[in-house]
């Protein structure tokens, strides 16, 4: 049995990444690294119409193949052609550089995996079946994406919450995060924001805080 994958939130925002492939999977996995503020690159030797787009929203296109090795001069890189040779020496050539690779539909050749994503605001919600199966990934994420709106909007709550805590010189560490939450989360305070601010005031002052 393979050892579990190891889930990491990559802040990517300015840093460079490489997308081989010019077809429609390879413009879906370039918008996805774009959200994050990546400065993308898009290589192949034909660059359709959806990956085209893109370039209004400053990512790179360059219509030439991929050149051996030059994924050393990015931070991570998906090669998305339909090439298998191509997405293998991709691969290769980021074992060699020691730079993250995700081949699509391909898990011999990724050095990492894609989850199933779904935001609302600071909050992300990732499944991974660890390349096993995208679309069950996808099923869950889905199933629980309902809950995300609620999230998010607590988190507004439990930044201002944190500060508060910091500001007075005491850790955040060890508090009892979890209890306030599923307070918040409650029916009668999940779409009151009257409410959940309320419930913030009494549990900041049992700490003997002042917001």
């Amino acid at each position: 049995m393979a050892a579990p994958v190891f889930p990491v939130a990559l802040r990517l925002e300015g840093r460079s990444c490489l997308v081989v492939g010019g077809g429609r999977i390879a413009a879906r996995k370039a918008e996805g690294l774009l959200e994050c503020g990546a400065a993308v690159t898009i290589v192949a030797p034909e660059i359709g119409p959806e990956a085209a787009a893109l370039a209004a929203w400053g990512v790179r296109l360059e219509r030439r193949p991929y050149e051996r090795g030059e994924v050393a001069g990015h931070w991570l890189a998906v090669a998305a052609t339909d090439d298998p040779a191509v997405n293998h020496a991709v691969f290769v050539d980021g074992e060699a550089a020691r730079v993250w690779v995700n081949a699509a539909d391909d898990p011999a050749n990724c050095s990492y995996t894609l989850p199933a994503v779904a935001r609302s605001g600071d909050v992300t919600l990732a499944v991974s079946t660890a390349g096993a199966s995208p679309a069950l990934a996808q099923w869950l994420r889905d199933r629980c994406a309902a809950e995300l709106a609620t999230a998010g909007r607590m988190t507004r709550t439990l930044v201002h919450l944190r500060g508060a805590v910091r500001a007075a010189g005491r850790s955040t560490e060890g508090l009892p995060w979890r209890a306030l939450i599923e307070d918040l989360a409650g029916d009668d305070a999940r779409g009151d924001e009257r409410a959940a601010r309320r419930r913030a005031g009494e549990w900041i002052a049992a700490l003997g805080l002042q917001q």
